[in-house]
C-alpha cells in the first residue's frame, strides 16, 4: 500500500492496492489507509474530521444518483445522532474517533457484513475502526443502489 505524504488521501492517485470501493472520488480514503493498522496509521486516521471525510461520502452518493439527505439518514442510523449533532460535528470538525466514541451504535449494525477494501468488517476487533468501517459500507451499499429499506437493516 502506498499513501504520498503531504497530500490529502482524496487527491492521492491510489491508496490501497486493488481496493474495490475506489472510484475517481476514493469514497473509503480513511479505510484504506488503514488497512495497515499500526499505531501511526491508527492515530492518523482516528485525527482525521468527519467534515473532511462527508464531503466524499455525499459527492459518491450524488453521483450515483443519491442523495445528501439518504447519506445524513445512514450517518444518524449508525450513530444515534440526530441531525443537529451531526450538523454540530461537521461544523466543529470533529475528529473520527471522537465522532464514533461518542455516538450511541445502532445494535442492528453487527448486521452489516462483507468486505471494504478486502477487510471483513465483522472482523475488525479496534471498536472505533470498525465504526469506521460501517460507515464507508453503508455509503457504499448506498451508491451502488440498495435500497435505503436493505441498508439500515429493517425487518
Amino acid at each position: 500500500m502506498s499513501v504520498r505524504s503531504n497530500v490529502p488521501v482524496s487527491m492521492t492517485t491510489r491508496t490501497a492496492e486493488g481496493c474495490p470501493a475506489w472510484t475517481a472520488i476514493h469514497l473509503c480514503p480513511v479505510t484504506c489507509i488503514a488497512m495497515k493498522t499500526d499505531a501511526a496509521t491508527l492515530k492518523r486516521v482516528y485525527a482525521m474530521s468527519l467534515a473532511g471525510v462527508y464531503p466524499h461520502y455525499v459527492a459518491k452518493a450524488e453521483k450515483k444518483g443519491r442523495t445528501k439527505a439518504e447519506v445524513d439518514e445512514i450517518i444518524r442510523w449508525l450513530t444515534g445522532y440526530t441531525q443537529k449533532q451531526l450538523d454540530s460535528v461537521l461544523e466543529k470538525r470533529t475528529n473520527l474517533e471522537t465522532f464514533i466514541t461518542k455516538a450511541r451504535m445502532n445494535p442492528s449494525r453487527t448486521l452489516v457484513t462483507g468486505a471494504i477494501c478486502g477487510v471483513r468488517v465483522e472482523e475488525i476487533e479496534d471498536p472505533v475502526m470498525q465504526g469506521i468501517r460501517y460507515l464507508d459500507k453503508l455509503i457504499d451499499e448506498l451508491a451502488k443502489g440498495r435500497p435505503m429499506e436493505k441498508i439500515l437493516r429493517k425487518v
